[in-house]
């Protein structure tokens, strides 16, 4: 993938997660390009694998992770748009972290303030993106969830 359509695909996620971002009056996010080179790192090794697995904390910085695989090749769009689905099963009466829900709230956590999002096409044509989130969300302790993920704004 070259470089322009690696920024393509990072505006274009950064846009669709601001986009819902706003949606859960959380600020945008903005993109940074050294959260947006290891993201892409991340991924190459990933798509060298084949083997869609979280990075070791320690070698994210404070930095929230979600990740994506697909046969095909996804758009920033496609991508942020899945995660974000979850939020169908997020319960907002009671809300904290659940792993069928992890992607959505990281989307749309109201303390986070950067975004970084990096692609890679494995040798079978499937892709692997990663998306890191600085500083992290999805803090399990008690209160953070109320804090950070608001209901939508109808």
């Amino acid at each position: 993938m070259g470089k322009s359509a690696s920024r393509l695909f990072s505006e274009e996620a950064l846009k669709t997660h601001n986009e819902y971002r706003r949606k859960h009056q959380a600020p945008p996010l903005k993109l940074s390009s050294k959260l947006c080179s290891e993201a892409s790192r991340y991924a190459e090794s990933l798509a060298s694998t084949r083997i869609l697995k979280h990075s070791v904390e320690s070698s994210r910085g404070n930095c929230g992770e979600n990740l994506a695989w697909a046969s095909y090749d996804q758009t920033g769009k496609d991508v942020t748009d899945r995660w974000y689905n979850e939020v169908n099963q997020y319960n907002f009466n009671q809300p904290g972290f659940s792993s069928g829900t992890g992607h959505f709230t990281a989307v749309v956590w109201k303390g986070s303030k950067k975004l970084g999002v990096g692609k890679a096409v494995a040798s079978d044509g499937s892709t692997f993106v990663v998306a890191r989130y600085f500083p992290a969300g999805n803090i399990t302790n008690q209160g953070h969830f109320q804090a950070n993920v608001l209901p939508p704004k109808s």
